[in-house]
């Protein structure tokens, strides 16, 4: 499989992690997940990101786990590999960079506060990831870490190995604008944008010159959808597909419910057989349920009024 790049474009979605009703990892699932996302159009996969729960895996589940994805996929595989340190986070990237994985993404520890302090984080990365590929997470919503334009600016001019930016800051549409004027204006290399969130903005920040998306929301197609449109020069369709899954898309992003969300959406696709999460972990109430089942309802009559 090649290895990750600037020209990245297209969809990577951020798969759930299978687990079966007592919470081990659920084999079949992972193999029928992989063949799903493939089979709706995404471009690539990233697993094990906050919302694969990697946090609650042993460190040789999420060998086997990449082990296992990569071997299925037919498509670029991206592996979260951060970590509390940076051996533990080399040694899970040259594992998985031996068995296929295309590169790795990384997300700042929350103690980084300055501008120096996070520029120097990122090139110890680069340091120690050697020649892989990498991608920068910035969830700052999660993470607490704030990273402006111009520190990734200069991560970007001086770690050739940082390829891509999971953008996720919220609002940050204007972080997108300053970013591309940078490297309009060759002051910085071109990488690949592709943005998270739930899809809640991927049309806008397809406007604003992202490559995609990298999120996991329950319908990848909508994000297949969006992406593929903007491409062909046709940004009012894009809209009317986004505009059909909005409201499960605004439903599945609450924090702490919205994986659970998720998964009840997936396993009800059948992509998944359970869709228990690993303890700790919330559940979804009967009213929860509920009000999912009513934005599918609502879901499935939109998208017919615009396939008519």
């Amino acid at each position: 499989m090649p290895l990750l790049t600037e020209d990245a474009k297209g969809v990577y979605v951020i798969a759930v992690t299978p687990f079966s009703d007592t919470g081990e990892v659920d084999w079949a699932s992972v193999d029928r997940m992989v063949d799903f996302y493939e089979e709706k159009g995404a471009t690539g996969l990233t697993i094990l990101g906050q919302l694969g729960e990697a946090p609650k895996l042993t460190a040789e589940e999420s060998r086997e786990i990449a082990r296992r994805v990569i071997s299925r996929a037919k498509i670029p595989v991206v592996v979260g590999v951060t970590a509390p340190g940076l051996a533990p986070m080399r040694e899970l990237a040259d594992s998985v960079m031996e068995i296929g994985a295309a590169g790795v993404m990384v997300a700042p520890p929350w103690t980084l506060k300055t501008d120096d302090q996070i520029y120097a984080y990122f090139a110890s990365v680069g340091d120690v990831l050697g020649k892989t590929p990498w991608v920068l997470q910035d969830y700052p919503l999660t993470t607490n870490v704030t990273i402006a334009p111009k520190v990734i600016d200069r991560i970007v001019r001086d770690i050739p190995t940082c390829v891509m930016l999971k953008h996720e800051d919220w609002p940050g549409l204007s972080k997108i604008t300053t970013l591309r004027a940078s490297s309009d204006k060759g002051e910085t290399r071109r990488i690949s944008i592709l943005c998270g969130n739930g899809g809640l903005f991927l049309p806008e920040e397809m406007g604003r010159g992202a490559d995609g998306a990298m999120t996991g929301f329950c319908f990848p197609e909508m994000m297949v959808g969006v992406v593929e449109n903007y491409a062909k020069g046709n940004p009012d369709r894009a809209h009317d597909i986004f505009d059909a899954y909005l409201p499960l898309a605004r439903y599945e992003q609450q924090q702490g419910i919205g994986l659970a969300c998720r998964k009840y959406v997936l396993a009800k696709r059948g992509v998944i057989s359970s869709a228990t999460l690993r303890i700790p972990a919330p559940a979804l109430s009967k009213l929860d349920i509920a009000d999912v089942e009513r934005l599918l309802a609502r879901q499935e009559k939109r998208l017919k009024e615009i396939a008519a």
